[in-house]
């Protein structure tokens, strides 16, 4: 019996799930038609959190062929890259993605080189963009000028009934595992989840995550919001803007149309507690998760 057939067994007990290991549809090429697309799966390591301080130590691109209604054809071969940084690798980086200072000795990536790997891509999408486009665009320029998309936040989960939205519980869910914490080891995995069809009439994850990239969002701020707010408003998923920039001193949130109305009045009646004029703007997939705008 072949270890598959072993595996089914024990789930036709129903006292047993098994985990598959992860095994990537490769594509020896970027299949033609119409209706395709390429897009681009990106993910990064770093030394931390803030994308004005901290610095990127790996970079893995995944290509994938796509159709426009949201199947997924395939993957391509991978861009994955390791640069050593200009301060010791923090332990807890070490201890997350097991990449050391001595790894990383004397290895460079020149952003011109992402950029042209990237630069047929119709869409970026990251498992959490929010944290990848900052760090990337400031190394390459180029992905500002890039529609995003986040298959974190921009696929409901829920309704296929997974539970969180970390990479390795939607895997897990998923029935696979794979390789975590390194940069396209997680480009893969969340592409694997992007394919995932066990939605409500048999969509597929990607589906969902396209719309939501066609779509015009709101960004709405929270100016002038009391203090004693911010755990309130950190905590429904605002980010904090210093002013600096020359955008407002002020928390903010980007959301779909659909849900602008039940946010300014959620900012009215538990945030201000009065009626106010809010400031809000539009935004486009070129402009989603990023820091410029």
């Amino acid at each position: 019996m072949s270890l598959e057939n072993l595996a089914r067994t024990l789930e036709r007990s129903g006292d047993y799930r098994v985990l598959r290991r992860l095994r990537p549809h490769w594509l020896e090429a970027m299949p033609e038609g119409r209706r395709v697309r390429k897009g681009l799966f990106l993910d990064l390591e770093t030394t931390g959190l803030d994308a004005a301080f901290d610095e990127i130590i790996e970079i893995g691109m995944v290509p994938f062929a796509y159709t426009l209604d949201g199947g997924l054809i395939g993957v391509l071969p991978a861009f994955s890259r390791l640069r050593e940084p200009s301060v010791p690798v923090p332990p807890r980086i070490t201890e997350l993605t097991g990449l050391t200072q001595d790894m990383l000795a004397g290895h460079s990536i020149a952003p011109e080189e992402v950029a042209d790997f990237a630069a047929d891509a119709s869409l970026v999408v990251a498992h959490n963009a929010a944290f990848d486009r900052p760090f990337i665009e400031a190394f390459c320029p180029a992905f500002a000028e890039k529609p995003w998309a986040c298959s974190m936040a921009d696929v409901p989960w829920d309704e296929a009934g997974f539970e969180g939205r970390k990479l390795g519980y939607l895997a897990t869910q998923a029935g696979f595992f794979f390789e975590g914490h390194r940069a396209t080891d997680d480009c893969l995995a969340s592409l694997a989840l992007l394919g995932y069809c066990g939605f409500p009439e048999g969509r597929s994850a990607l589906s969902y995550l396209l719309d939501r990239a066609r779509s015009v969002w709101v960004r709405i701020w929270a100016t002038q919001a009391p203090f004693e707010s911010k755990d309130t408003l950190k905590a429904r998923g605002y980010r904090w803007n210093d002013g600096m920039d020359g955008r407002p001193k002020a928390w903010f949130i980007d959301l779909p149309p659909e849900k602008r109305e039940e946010e300014e009045t959620f900012l009215r009646d538990e945030i201000y507690r009065r009626d106010v004029e809010l400031t809000v703007s539009e935004i486009k997939a070129t402009d989603r998760f990023t820091s410029r705008v």
